[in-house]
């Protein structure tokens, strides 16, 4: 088939997908007109051959048409071995002769979006849909002008409250504290206007990325809603998309740019607004709804968002989330207090080949490099020390407390390792020590520490009851005994103020976990204390988690944090610690003789508690210079013993005589009991309410665990993951999270082997942006290599010669991939689960 032709093919079926229309049908009139007038079907190509291409007068171009049939958007097509971009200046030719403004560039695999009025091609991996590009059309981007806007410190405050500054008690000094923190005014401080001031000089020197690296607790969704406002008010954006990585900070952001800037624009959550997201100006998501499935490339057009801000940047540029974060056009800025720096004490130069992959792999995953800050210096940063130096954050007081076990066990060899993976996320290797789970998970050794932490804990200043405080365990299990001792001890302590919730343990297995989470910051986790009535704080003294509660938790009077398991990463250490550098003011209103009265105490510091050395480790051992280590390049863990999945153990029974036979033929719709087994097996599945609990909680491991225990394999159906495959004529492996997520309707069907195929190819195009002619020869060795167990025995083995018999993949097309043959393994091993695609 001509590789024009398959271009075309290619093209035609990503224009239907993203709603462009060929025909007139009853979505209405055809929107898609060719220079020659017809659409090229399959059938076309024995007609037109290999100069499909070529006309006497230029080429066959598509013209897409707005619903007045007036031209929209050019696209310049080229066979699939040459590059889009190579008909970038015959495209901007043509659109300037229609009066277009947008423009695509294709080949039929790799892809690009131009608006003429906003710099260079840009690589998606879907065709935009009419309505984001009528949404882009109305954003005209100006970089001077988002430079010249004047921020004051009350860009924040206007938007709340536009005629705040006629208010006598505004007017009064000795009043506007009181009237400020009485009205929730947000007052931008110094350090947050410079943020803003310093993004407002890069956007003007033409850069479209900024990172703020900025210390927990010192404002930084304070300071993205200034700049969404500063964004959408001159012009620079028509829709943000704000991306976090946890339930808890969705909704708290969304809580917060409501407070912020409701009378101006208005903010959804996407999971509560499917339907209507599109009539908001600030649309708030978690990473995972949008990985989930891939619904990103189905949900939305790489045109919908013109910028993007990624709260917790470091970990959005990290496995399956790097696609999500590069798959949308537009502006785009990094959050974070924990920025990875990949790229330091190295020299790009100094590099043999074998390390330089190594390079470009730190460079995808470097903070400063993903969010143009090559250098190593963030857009703007703000650090823990200067926010208290100038009282605007709190540092800890310590509490080294080492039990015996604790103590011998850092004399040892030691008993964890925290392990930095390729995405930037950290691996706990727990404990080499072979009794080291038996002698700390001992009832003596957890209560020794519960009662050590009891004693010396900061207190409440209003009540005098342990302050908040949060437990960080080595493990759920342990999490769960530390709960139960710390409940123990409070019952003895604190006779009839308990009743076992003075701990609650809050890790990813209990269902609410996050509700709890929520109702520990607002106070009223199982209701309000009985030590004092009317003071408003939680009767739950003490969250017990892993780390749920690390990052972008905001729970501003924190007392104590304990960390009751070894940490080796800094990023784990800075984020716990972060929890409690945040200053409050603790309040109290009574009244006595007819007057009110209200006590106000302020957070002044707050308690570190250690039983492992943590905080010695990272003052006095940890290596801040040390080159961060990536894996090896070429360990691909793919290649031989794969697993290859349970398979139904076949038994044998001694039976009567045969009486009769029939033989009946199964045609394609296969047996009712195989077309109803799905169906039957998931009724009560959906029924259950701790399934159906942990499921809209998220918490899959759980789903996946009782779903199992209750009802895979079990009389009188037995039915097992091996026979749901076969029931839906599956050509690949399906997981229980799957057959979980369609059950309860959140996918409409399991996906084909070459649908999924598809998907890993585009997200490794939003990933790593491959050139031409490499596109095909990547997309077919992805394929072939995800796919084929003898090809993956080859690579890892490095007997390319026996690639010279192998259909799927030819040794002339695995030499032409050049440097991308290191990439495409390392992308297996990172991000695609093999498993999925055995039958």
């Amino acid at each position: 088939m001509a590789t024009e032709a398959k271009a075309r093919i290619k093209i035609n079926r990503l224009l239907e997908k993203a709603g462009w229309r060929f025909f007139d049908d009853e979505q209405g009139p055809a929107n898609i007109a060719l220079e020659s007038g017809t659409k090229i079907t399959e059938r076309d190509i024995d007609t037109f051959g290999e100069d499909f291409e070529k006309r006497h007068q230029g080429y066959v171009d598509f013209l897409l048409l707005d619903e007045n049939g007036f031209p929209f958007i050019v696209l310049e097509a080229k066979r699939e071995e040459k590059s889009p971009l190579d008909g970038k200046e015959q495209a901007r030719s043509y659109a300037h002769s229609e009066n277009v403004r947008f423009v695509i560039l294709s080949n039929g695999n790799l892809h690009y979006f131009w608006d003429l009025e906003r710099g260079n091609p840009e690589v998606i991996t879907e065709f935009p849909t009419l309505e984001s590009i009528h949404h882009r059309q109305t954003f005209k981007p100006n970089p001077k002008k988002l430079a010249d806007e004047i921020v004051k410190d009350d860009y924040i405050a206007i938007s709340q409250s536009p005629n705040f500054k006629t208010d006598p008690r505004w007017l009064d000094e000795t009043q506007r504290k009181a009237f400020i923190s009485d009205q929730g005014l947000r007052i931008l401080r110094k350090y947050q206007l410079e943020a803003v001031h310093k993004l407002q000089e890069s956007a003007a020197e033409g850069n479209d990325r900024f990172l703020f690296e900025m210390a927990t607790g010192t404002g930084k969704t304070l300071v993205s809603t200034a700049v969404i406002k500063l964004f959408l008010k001159t012009g620079n954006a028509k829709r943000v998309l704000f991306l976090v990585d946890r339930i808890a900070l969705e909704d708290q952001a969304y809580k917060n740019f409501v407070r912020y800037l409701k009378n101006d624009y208005t903010t959804v959550i996407y999971k509560e607004n499917r339907t209507d997201w599109r009539k908001a100006e600030i649309v708030v998501t978690t990473v995972q709804s949008l990985t989930f499935d891939n619904k990103y490339m189905r949900l939305f057009s790489p045109t919908d968002f013109d910028l993007i801000i990624s709260d917790e940047a470091h970990r959005s540029i990290s496995g399956n989330s790097r696609a999500v974060f590069e798959y949308f056009v537009g502006y785009k800025l990094g959050l974070t207090a924990t920025p990875k720096d990949y790229l330091k004490n190295i020299n790009p130069d100094d590099l043999n080949p074998r390390d330089q992959r190594a390079w470009e792999r730190r460079q995808l995953l470097d903070t400063y490099k993903t969010f143009g800050c090559e250098s190593g210096e963030p857009t703007y940063r703000y650090s823990l020390i200067a926010g208290v130096q100038d009282g605007f954050l709190i540092n800890p007081i310590v509490a080294d407390a080492r039990t015996e076990i604790t103590t011998q066990l850092l004399s040892d060899k030691g008993y964890a390792a925290m392990v930095e993976t390729e995405e930037g996320e950290e691996e706990e290797q727990i404990f080499f020590q072979k009794d080291f789970e038996k002698k700390f998970f001992s009832k003596k050794t957890n209560r020794v520490i519960c009662k050590t932490f009891l004693e010396n804990a900061l207190q409440d200043p209003i009540t005098g009851e342990i302050g908040k405080s949060i437990v960080f365990c080595v493990s759920q299990k342990h999490a769960s005994k530390i709960t139960q001792i710390l409940n123990e001890f409070a019952d003895q302590l604190f006779p009839g103020k308990y009743n076992s919730d003075f701990a609650v343990q809050i890790t990813s297995d209990i269902s609410n976990a996050q509700i709890y989470t929520k109702n520990f910051a607002n106070n009223i986790l199982n209701g309000h204390t009985r030590f004092l009535e009317a003071y408003k704080t939680s009767k739950t003294r003490v969250c017990v988690t892993v780390g749920m509660m690390t990052t972008g938790y905001d729970c501003q009077d924190i007392l104590n944090l304990c960390m009751l398991r070894p940490i080796f990463s800094p990023t784990d250490f800075i984020q716990i610690k972060g929890r409690g550098t945040r200053t409050f003011t603790f309040k109290y209103s009574q009244k006595e003789g007819g007057r009110n009265y209200e006590t106000k105490i302020e957070k002044e510091n707050f308690k570190l508690f250690d039983f492992f050395a943590n905080c010695e480790y990272f003052e006095e051992e940890y290596d801040y210079d040390e080159v961060i280590k990536l894996p090896v390049a070429g360990s691909s863990p793919t290649g031989d013993g794969l697993p290859k999945g349970p398979s139904d153990e076949v038994s044998v029974y001694r039976v009567d005589p045969i009486k009769s036979f029939v033989e009946t033929t199964i045609g394609l719709e296969g047996m009712k009991i195989d077309r109803k087994l799905f169906e039957k097996f998931t009724r009560p599945v959906t029924e259950d309410t701790d399934i159906t609990d942990a499921v809209s909680n998220e918490q899959w491991d759980k789903a996946i665990k009782i779903l199992r225990e209750r009802y895979e394999n079990k009389p009188e159906d037995f039915i097992t993951l091996e026979k749901l495959m076969r029931a839906e004529h599956m050509d690949r492996r399906l997981t229980w999270k799957e057959v979980l997520q369609r059950a309860f309707g959140l996918i409409e069907g399991f996906k084909t082997k070459d649908a999924l195929l598809e998907e890993e190819f585009q997200k490794f195009v939003a990933i790593h942006k491959p050139d031409n002619p490499h596109a095909l020869l990547i997309k077919n060795f992805l394929k072939a290599y995800i796919t084929d167990e003898e090809i993956r025995g080859i690579i890892s083995s490095g007997k390319f010669a026996q690639l010279a018999t192998n259909p799927k993949l030819s040794l002339a097309d695995y030499r032409a991939l050049n440097g991308w043959r290191e990439v495409v393994p390392e992308y297996v091993k990172d991000y695609v689960s093999i498993n999925t695609y055995l039958q």
